[in-house]
């Protein structure tokens, strides 16, 4: 089965016992303090009775602990979720004007399919400082998310509120007013995986965000038909890098490239089918088409990919909002 590993080489940072994710630590003097904040929020949000971003009064937990104590505290936690729930994942990624890009599910997922991906991820769920997760369900209403520095929230109907502190204090968590993790600091992000030419059963992350977007039915939690950057500005028309995965009945997976231009992501994706049409070899069908990345480019990144792509199969003409369309990989 494919998996992920730790890369042996990255030194884990320590102060006063609390160790720090491997992928998330301080870069100035930190005195780590564990504990939790908690606080209430009434209810809000939704468009109506039954709207699922409806959200009852709650109670907001905020949990910070050592990074080796932090898995088993987060399967304690998903216990008390249903048999049916909404995975999360935030990454951060490569698009040129946004720094997180958030995936969500718009429908339940079993929570069995939720937990295994967590178990072969491991590694890079709770490692990594490039990705934070976690799930929600409606009934009971229960959020939790574990971020990009290994920090945990958790959201909950107010019945639940005792539970959950009982979990915490069993991991000796107290309440506090200030508790420091490495966000506490000045501090740094980093990838946490080993990848290595002589093993191909290890994932890099990007392989690993795919997989996790088809196990957990994710799609990008971002307006489909607007084009801005991390403060709402409007960007209009942009460069886009899309990658598109081509399923064939009884052969090799494919991965197309396309390079083009689009005012906003539904324009790029629909583009970046009608270019795989384009490139796709008559005798071909496939089962079907993905689009696993979308990413907004800067012009030198766009010349740098045109550059290294010395014979795509497809580049645009004239002022067509394509630029080119390639196959990463061949058959066989």
């Amino acid at each position: 089965m494919d998996s992920c590993a730790i890369d042996p080489s990255i030194p884990r940072v320590e102060s006063n016992g609390f160790k720090f994710p491997l992928g998330a630590y301080p870069v100035e003097n930190l005195i780590p303090k564990p504990g939790y904040t908690i606080q209430f929020e009434p209810a809000d949000g939704g468009d109506g009775e039954g709207d699922w971003e409806e959200w009852p009064d709650r109670y907001v937990f905020d949990a910070v602990l050592s990074a080796d104590r932090v898995e088993p505290l987060c399967r304690m936690l998903f216990a008390l979720l249903p048999g049916r729930l909404f995975p999360i994942l935030d990454v951060l990624g490569v698009d040129a004007f946004r720094e997180i890009d958030p995936y969500i599910a718009y429908d339940l997922v079993p929570s069995e399919r939720f937990l295994d991906s967590v178990r072969q991820f491991r590694d890079f769920l709770f490692e990594d400082g490039m990705v934070g997760f976690g799930a929600m369900s409606q009934e009971p209403f229960l959020y939790i998310f574990i971020d990009e520095h290994k920090i945990i929230t958790i959201r909950a109907q107010v019945e639940l509120k005792e539970r959950i502190e009982r979990i915490l204090h069993a991991f000796d968590l107290e309440q506090v007013d200030d508790p420091a993790g490495a966000d506490a600091a000045a501090h740094e992000h980093r990838g946490a995986l080993l990848v290595a030419d002589d093993r191909p059963d290890l994932l890099n992350p990007e392989e690993i965000v795919e997989r996790l977007r088809d196990a957990w039915e994710l799609v990008l939690n971002v307006d489909p038909e607007a084009n801005v950057d991390d403060e709402g500005n409007t960007l209009g028309i942009t460069l886009w890098r899309c990658l598109a995965r081509c399923e064939p009945p009884d052969a090799t997976v494919r991965y197309a490239e396309v390079v083009l231009r689009a005012s906003c992501l539904r324009e790029a994706e629909e583009s970046s089918f009608d270019a795989v049409e384009r490139i796709t070899p008559g005798d071909i069908e496939w089962d079907n088409v993905v689009i696993v990345s979308s990413n907004r480019i800067k012009p030198e990144q766009m010349k740098e990919i045109v550059r290294s792509r010395k014979k795509p199969e497809l580049r645009g003409k004239g002022d067509e909002p394509l630029i080119l369309a390639t196959w990463l990989n061949q058959p066989g």
